[in-house]
């Protein structure tokens, strides 16, 4: 193979048309329109989209049994429909993933940008890599270069577990890409996986694998990540969501190195080195009781805690100008300065989103400004939305259960919908709030 990876597109209905076009020059690939049975044919890495929202959701399910066999690429299913059981029967059908647009669209665009990159760098093996390994790690803070340098410590150390600690949008997975390149495993893979992203009954096969037959329509075997990542380097990021049930067999593989797929007895060996990634304080997981102890002290044998932008002082500007620089020109448009006045509003915000919120923010204020400003009016958000209270909703004394259940619904109330925001603004996975949503062990009495 000579050509770089494609984002492969299966259109069952022109629904969010431009947006493949757009993620594809975001995340500088081909956009390839083809059909199902190009898929198995094509010489070429791709990863492949199948589309299916405005009323076609059925005849993705079936079109996923299509799939040629000899298919390894990953295909995720697009559709609009909520429902959490749709999903998993998406996923039991042979999808990679299931995502609901444009609720899930954040979600989509960080997954197909860690398989693409998973991808080019397995292509790029032979290449001499940069002597700094971190370069791509913009800032000069003191806070940010103590936790680099211990990095820099451990990475030539080609089994030692790391837990990185931090807040959402940090760069804990920047950081964890930078530690797999600059080691010994940089010849082998760097898989990522969210453990927060996928259903807990579907965590298992994701990881482990799975025979055929192992359960409905495993119509063959699939390896599943720890195999996919051998001889590299396997990302657990939201680790913290792990469910309980997973964190013993994840236990034993650290420790044996030895994984079994589900329904198989056969053992298989492992040869990778595991990054834990967390915006979750597991040590109070721990006395909570969500979260084993004694997996917490094998992941914990080194921490690194990324600051959170506002620690960072002066680098919110440096990043400010480099995102400046980088989006006008993907754009097209002219570079603009950084004015004094919007010099003073990325210093006096708090960056609750971090680098990712302040990337965001510098590409909303360039396209909705004037050709070469920066509208510091358009730089932050100031309609934000927020979960509402509301009143009457139940009365004291009540469950612990129903109060968990009412909260998912006013998240979702206030948030418009969406889903993955009112998740993220709980600080569970997608799939407990779905959870919570379809919960009727306490109903409502007009129900």
């Amino acid at each position: 193979m000579t050509e770089t990876p494609a984002l492969a597109i299966v259109q069952l209905s022109e629904s969010f048309a431009s947006l493949w076009r757009d993620l594809a020059q975001e995340l500088g690939v081909q956009n390839l329109i083809c059909d199902i049975e190009e898929l198995g044919s094509r010489d070429q890495d791709l990863v492949a989209v199948l589309v299916a929202a405005g009323g076609e959701e059925s005849r993705g399910l079936d079109t996923l049994l299509s799939i040629p066999e000899t298919k390894t690429s990953p295909v995720y299913l697009i559709g609009a429909s909520t429902s959490h059981r749709f999903g998993v029967e998406a996923v039991r059908r042979g999808a990679a993933d299931y995502f609901a647009l444009p609720d899930d669209v954040d979600l989509l665009r960080r997954t197909l940008a860690s398989r693409l990159e998973t991808l080019k760098e397995r292509r790029s093996r032979a290449h001499p890599r940069s002597d700094d390994t971190f370069s791509a790690i913009i800032g000069e803070s003191e806070a940010l270069k103590a936790i680099l340098e211990k990095a820099r410590r451990v990475i030539s150390h080609r089994d030692v577990t790391v837990l990185i600690g931090g807040e959402t949008g940090t760069g804990k997975e920047l950081l964890a890409r930078a530690i797999h390149e600059g080691g010994p495993r940089s010849g082998g893979p760097f898989v990522a996986i969210n453990c927060a992203a996928i259903p807990a009954n579907l965590l298992e096969s994701e990881l482990f694998g799975h025979v055929k037959g192992a359960f409905t329509d495993a119509r063959t075997n699939k390896p599943g990540l720890f195999e996919e990542a051998d001889s590299g380097t396997l990302l657990l990021d939201e680790i913290g969501h792990l469910p309980l049930e997973l964190q013993g067999k994840l236990l034993r593989t650290l420790d044996e190195k030895y994984i079994r797929r589900v329904g198989s007895t056969e053992s298989r060996k492992v040869d990778i080195r595991i990054l834990a990634a967390t915006h979750v304080d597991l040590e109070l997981a721990v006395t909570q009781g969500e979260f084993r102890q004694d997996l917490f002290y094998r992941l914990n044998v080194v921490s690194l805690d990324l600051p959170p932008l506002r620690d960072r002082g002066k680098d919110v500007e440096i990043l400010a100008r480099l995102f400046t620089e980088s989006l006008a020109q993907r754009y097209g448009m002219p570079t603009p300065k950084l004015s004094p006045e919007l010099l003073l509003t990325l210093r006096s915000h708090s960056w609750p989103g971090n680098v990712r919120e302040l990337r965001h923010a510098i590409e909303r204020s360039l396209l909705l400004s004037k050709p070469g400003t920066l509208d510091p009016a358009e730089l932050i958000k100031t309609g934000k939305p927020k979960v509402t209270e509301k009143k009457g909703e139940f009365s004291f004394p009540t469950t612990l259960h129903e109060l968990n259940r009412l909260a998912a619904h006013q998240a979702v109330d206030g948030l418009a919908g969406n889903k993955s925001a009112a998740a993220r603004a709980l600080g569970i996975s997608r799939s407990r709030l779905q959870r919570l949503l379809d919960d009727r062990e306490s109903g409502d009495s007009h129900d």
